[in-house]
């Protein structure tokens, strides 16, 4: 439900689990936990996340949430590695980002959306808690009262509101999506990659926001 295709210096992660809006599972995030680590010191210069279909993901699992998947630490592993990562990473999100998933988006350095997406992380609504990185990843991104709009009054805002706030960083049609992920991953991928390693590092962290 996982499937890692590399192309030289990109690697490109892709959720492929339509049948169930791309929810996550444990073992799937435990795929997107190795294939970040497997990318470091590999030569990767640009690492893209994406799903099949017309939804990005729809967060966690729900029949796993029962057995505990909500506070599994995978989740903070997987956007640990992807924030991690000493390249260029991109979430190209196809459709609707949800809940838990919000977490592998916001480790990423550049966020494109397809216009009629939605994003919601609702978890005032359905009593759980989000992942510990997401608040001030999030509060970062698009200020302290934008991100308690979205997790504790569980707003939903579509893809042009989440631009104007800065949540995404580009908005375009689902036919152009692939276009723009190589026109804004071209430089890094024809840079040195002990290059793009040091142009990342100019930059705090993303694991200490």
């Amino acid at each position: 439900m996982i499937r890692l295709e590399k192309d030289g210096a990109l690697w490109r992660v892709t959720i492929t689990r339509v049948d169930k809006a791309n929810s996550l599972t444990a073992a799937m995030l435990a795929e997107i936990v190795d294939a970040a680590e497997a990318a470091v010191g590999a030569g990767v210069r640009t690492f893209v996340l994406t799903a099949e279909g017309k939804v990005f993901s729809a967060g966690a699992d729900l029949e796993e949430m029962k057995s505990g998947l909500s506070s599994d630490p995978v989740w903070e592993r997987a956007s640990a590695a992807i924030a991690a990562l000493p390249c260029l990473t991109v979430a190209a999100l196809n459709g609707t980002l949800a809940g838990g998933a919000f977490g592998v988006a916001l480790a990423c350095d550049i966020r494109i959306a397809v216009s009629g997406a939605e994003f919601f992380y609702p978890v005032m609504q359905r009593g759980y808690l989000p992942q510990p990185s997401d608040p001030p990843r999030l509060e970062a991104l698009i200020g302290p009262s934008r991100a308690r709009m979205i997790l504790l009054a569980g707003a939903r805002i579509g893809a042009e509101e989440a631009l104007a706030w800065g949540l995404v960083d580009r908005v375009v049609a689902l036919r152009a999506l692939t276009g723009a992920v190589e026109t804004l991953t071209a430089d890094a991928l024809a840079a040195e990659t002990s290059h793009v390693a040091e142009m990342k590092g100019l930059f705090r962290p993303q694991e200490r926001v």
